[in-house]
């Protein structure tokens, strides 16, 4: 009986310690707001918005403790529509993120599937857009370095090294499964990041090629794709500094966009630019300011220099953006906020069928093109966090 009651026991104590060296963990964010824009069609519109200020997503993360410092990691990650309860293409479930790897305490992590690219993952933390102030329409336009994670990566091998005394790096390389051609709608990315203290500082560098309709490894994590062009190169420096309850930021990014073959803004596809070539700088600067432990005042403003070539002329379009906002943290996990966004745009963009250059106009993230250059965006919601 005492040989029994020991066994059972030992068995128990095995099942307890299994499942303890496994995990998974459901997470998310739900984001819904009323948003007032200007100059939308001629006239201003309210409308309800979906992850206005940060996506909408839900998503499944796990790992498996395999011994000696090695584990056994996955993510499954899905953007969503809150409006409608839909998916961001509805093809694809798990539009976001899909991959397994292995992760060495020692070594770093080998991870393959859907992923996003080293850019957005080193880089966005630092920009208003990206998770550092989580705001989308503080985007450069278009999100033409994708530092607010329009798209992500398919078929994509990615190299994640340990964390040296603040110091990490890494690379991905996503795959065309193209037959009739290896580099047709490859990405590949390489990014690096040191944060200790108060002081953060990243760089990133992605190239994809023949990304024509998002084929081969690219592919839109949005309702609708950007930019699709014969060569998109992307590659920016940024830094974050934090001194008692402020943060400012610094980032730069330049964006190589040549063969286009579409630019949208909203989900309107903007004329003229078929076969050109569009260059662009952004300069941003942002901070944040936490009035109390709860209540936070966020701003940034980005300048963005473009050119425009092709059809044996060019154009230099430019951006203004300056965004204001507040967030106030109801608990850990919600918070509701009050934003507000300017931008002004000056320059031709596009060429019409005389080869006239097209006035450029405002095209603030995430919202439809302005029917002038200047446009102003407000939003209140609520956002909560799982």
């Amino acid at each position: 009986m005492k040989q029994r009651i020991i066994l059972a026991c030992a068995v128990g104590t095995f099942a307890v310690s299994a499942h303890a060296q496994s995990s998974v963990t459901l997470y998310g964010s739900i984001d819904a707001g009323i948003t007032y824009a200007n100059n939308v069609g001629g006239k201003s519109v309210w409308q309800q918005g979906s992850g206005n200020l940060s996506n909408n997503y839900f998503g499944l993360r796990g790992a498996e403790d395999l011994g000696g410092g090695l584990k056994a990691i996955f993510t499954m990650e899905s953007g969503f529509d809150l409006n409608n309860g839909g998916f961001h293409n509805s093809d694809d479930m798990f539009n976001r993120q899909a991959f397994v790897g292995l992760k060495s305490d020692a070594y770093g992590a080998v991870t393959l599937g859907r992923q996003y690219d080293s850019t957005s993952e080193y880089l966005g933390p630092l920009s208003a857009a990206g998770a550092g102030l989580g705001n989308n329409l503080a985007g450069h336009p278009f999100d033409n370095d994708n530092l607010a994670q329009t798209y992500s990566t398919k078929n994509a091998v990615k190299y994640t090294s340990p964390n040296y005394a603040g110091i990490q790096f890494g690379g991905m390389y996503g795959f065309s499964n193209d037959a009739n051609g290896f580099a047709n709608g490859r990405t590949w990315s390489l990014g690096a990041r040191y944060g200790t203290g108060p002081l953060s500082v990243a760089a990133g560098y992605t190239q994809s090629d023949n990304s024509g309709g998002l084929g081969g490894a690219n592919s839109a994590a949005s309702a609708s794709q950007n930019i699709s062009a014969t060569l998109q190169r992307t590659y920016g420096l940024g830094a974050t500094y934090a001194f008692g309850p402020a943060q400012v930021g610094l980032v730069w990014t330049h964006s190589q966009i040549d063969g286009l073959a579409s630019l949208s803004s909203g989900g309107a596809a903007l004329p003229g630019l078929t076969g050109m070539n569009l260059h662009l700088d952004n300069f941003e600067i942002n901070g944040q300011y936490r009035l109390t432990p709860a209540l936070a005042v966020v701003s940034s403003y980005t300048f963005t220099d473009g050119t425009v070539t092709g059809s044996n002329s060019s154009n230099s379009p430019t951006w203004h953006t300056f965004v204001l906002g507040t967030d106030y943290s109801l608990s850990k996990r919600t918070d509701v906020y009050l934003a507000g966004v300017y931008q002004h745009a000056s320059g031709s963009l596009g060429y019409d069928a005389n080869g006239n250059g097209i006035a450029n106009v405002a095209s603030i993230n995430m919202l439809s093109p302005s029917s002038t250059n200047n446009q102003v965006a407000a939003t209140i919601g609520l956002r909560h966090r799982f």
